[in-house]
């Protein structure tokens, strides 16, 4: 009884649910390295279209006249290109990039053939990307780069998202404005009743780092990076040298800050005591759980086994405060916008906040300064109605 083969050619569904056919191919012998090489073919629309494609591989094979095909689809020029990419930005930015791929732009690109890709197709797909996402710019411009290598190995001429028309945001309209405008950062009288209402719950350490973010303006990442050399208790000034992040397959570790710029800020006394004593309740609540953290390289804020506090830890703890004293509400994140918002209202320069902040561009600066400016005319007009009284 003679065995039924097994056909190579399966199938699979796109994220649109039509179905697909995909097969893998022996290739021969590489002259250059003399290994065997094999590929994976996708993208068929009928198995009878996949069949005819394997039966002339083969042949070609067989006949010694195959020659490697270049990369024909936009999924394989992406298999080419985010190998390269992946050698020139840090793990998070490569994990996060490869995120934007996978959950919207290869379920729709994915098995084009880059040569018959033109304006309208990728027009088509830009304006799907604003009707749905906030940060639809960010993912043309990935996409873009795709096309981008696919001209510098020669695989196509010119690239299509260079003429698409970019229409404006009108993703998740909230209380009829975009999401965009939506304030991230508190005034001086919301911060300190966040933080009074934040003082007033048993997670001390919630308060600390929530009161040090509101404080220096440093970003999330590089609050949860910390330890306590660190920190100069004698001149009040932190060293910002490193961030918390989250690389390959969800594992936290620590890179450069996001500039790759270290920097040392100035703090406050009422902030360096509140941290000094943090430190001294650290080292009895530690000592209870069996850890010794009166070493130089101990976490400022770590989790219940004394290693990295996982960066999703803050939502949770900042939503469990706005909403049990019903405060407005703004990210993590919005508590260094909200620095920024207030050193300028307290008469800092740009220059002076930029490099407290760490941004690397200014423009990052002027955007929110721009914003503080239109408050304070906004406030001036109130204060001269106010002032007529009429």
């Amino acid at each position: 009884m003679t065995k039924k083969k097994v056909s190579p050619i399966k199938s699979y569904k796109l994220k649109n649910g039509e179905l697909r056919y995909e097969f893998p191919a022996y290739l021969g012998v590489d002259a250059l390295t003399g290994k065997q090489k094999r590929t994976i073919k996708r993208g068929f629309k009928t198995r009878k279209e996949a069949e005819l494609a394997l039966a002339r591989i083969k042949l070609d094979v067989a006949n010694g006249t195959y020659h490697q095909e270049r990369a024909e689809t936009y999924q394989e020029v992406y298999d080419l290109w985010v190998q390269q990419y992946e050698k020139t930005v840090e793990e998070s930015t490569y994990v996060k990039t490869v995120g934007v791929f996978k959950n919207h732009i290869l379920p729709s690109m994915g098995t084009y053939k880059i040569e018959r890709m033109h304006v309208d197709v990728c027009q088509e797909h830009v304006d799907e990307w604003a009707s749905k996402l906030k940060k639809f710019r960010m993912v043309k411009a990935y996409a873009s780069k795709v096309l981008d290598f696919a001209i510098k190995r020669g695989y196509i001429q010119t690239n299509p998202f260079a003429h698409v028309e970019l229409p404006a945001n009108t993703s998740k309209k909230v209380n009829g404005a975009d999401e965009d405008e939506v304030e991230n950062f508190y005034t001086r009288e919301q911060l300190i009743e966040f933080l009074t209402c934040l003082e007033r719950e048993s997670n001390y350490k919630a308060y600390v780092l929530f009161r040090l973010l509101a404080f220096s303006g440093m970003r999330k990442g590089e609050a949860l990076a910390l330890k306590w050399n660190d920190l100069n208790f004698t001149t009040n000034e932190i060293r910002i040298n490193k961030a918390l992040s989250r690389g390959k397959d969800s594992k936290l570790y620590v890179k450069t800050t996001k500039t790759g710029i270290a920097r040392t800020i100035k703090m406050d006394d009422k902030t360096m005591a509140i941290l000094k004593d943090w430190k001294k309740k650290q080292k009895q609540d530690y000592l209870i759980l069996g850890f010794n953290t009166m070493q130089p390289k101990q976490l400022v804020f770590s989790n219940e086994q004394n290693e990295y506090l996982q960066p999703t830890k803050t939502r949770k703890w900042i939503i469990h405060v706005q909403d049990k004293y019903k405060l407005g509400t703004i990210t993590t994140h919005g508590l260094r916008h909200t620095h920024c918002s207030l050193l300028f209202e307290a008469g800092a320069i740009l220059k002076e906040v930029q490099v407290r902040l760490g941004h690397s561009d200014v423009k990052t600066t002027m955007d929110i300064y721009t914003h503080v400016t239109q408050k304070a005319k906004e406030e001036a007009v109130l204060k001269f109605s106010s002032y007529l009284n009429m």
